[in-house]
């Protein structure tokens, strides 16, 4: 049994009235802080993009600061990074442009995470270049072993109306790479900066809610992001059955 923290779109550098940027990194710190004092050890801690909010080196910088985890910690690039400067200032490597997807083995499942950006634009798309990394990813290695696949842009509606318009596209090529898999137990992604679970491709989406603010439905009225709302953050445990449960948390 894994059991992996998860939470995205912290926006490190969002100027919110005027503050520079103290609330958004604050947020981020109280979520960390909650982490890092849990009692028992997590198999993995995920940031599924928007890590920075203009992708700028200086917000890396701040990330690599209060990012720190006594956790395993794995991060995918969104629309508001710049893939040059997160691979310089997150993972300690020479700038380039192709899309950032990483292969992490843990214990008892693959993680893999995948870049749904697209250079200069909000919507997502997992170019042809991933989708054949993710393909081959998953052929090689342990067919035996549960993978979790990771990527910013959910694949499907959501029925947030500020959202969307700019979610990931493409998606029935994804589907067709995930039915040649059926080793994988479910997709987490972010981007909403709200909590929600679905459906995709006959498997689990599981949303991680936002921690810099929180889109709201239609129903719950104006404004349609709230600053109010506290940071959150979801614990998903992937068991022996390959079955995802996940736990919504509020840090407060």
């Amino acid at each position: 049994m894994l059991t992996i923290a998860h939470f995205s779109d912290i926006h490190l550098g969002q100027d919110h009235r005027g503050d520079g940027g103290a609330r958004a990194y604050r947020r981020a710190g109280q979520v960390m802080a909650y982490l890092n004092a849990l009692p028992g050890p997590l198999d993995a801690v995920l940031v599924t993009g928007d890590i920075a909010d203009h992708g700028l080196p200086a917000e890396y910088e701040q990330a690599a600061e209060v990012l720190t985890s006594r956790h395993p910690l794995f991060g995918c690039p969104g629309n508001h990074d710049r893939r040059a400067p997160y691979r310089e200032g997150l993972l300690g490597e020479a700038p380039a442009d192709g899309p950032v997807n990483r292969l992490h083995r843990l214990p008892g499942a693959d993680l893999l995470m995948l870049d749904s950006s697209i250079p200069g634009r909000d919507d997502g798309l997992l170019d042809e270049e991933t989708l054949g990394w993710l393909d081959a990813r998953l052929a090689d290695g342990r067919p035996d072993t549960p993978a979790l696949v990771a990527f910013h842009h959910p694949p499907v509606e959501l029925h947030l109306p500020t959202v969307d318009p700019i979610r990931q596209f493409g998606e029935q090529r994804l589907a067709e790479v995930l039915a040649r898999h059926p080793r994988v137990a479910g997709l987490l992604c972010g981007h909403s900066h709200t909590g929600a679970a679905t459906t995709f491709a006959g498997l689990p989406v599981l949303v991680a809610p936002g921690v810099v603010s929180t889109v709201t439905l239609p129903c719950e009225g104006a404004p349609d992001i709230s600053f109010d709302q506290p940071p959150m953050l979801v614990l998903h445990v992937l068991d022996d059955q390959r079955r995802l449960t996940t736990h919504f948390r509020a840090v407060v």
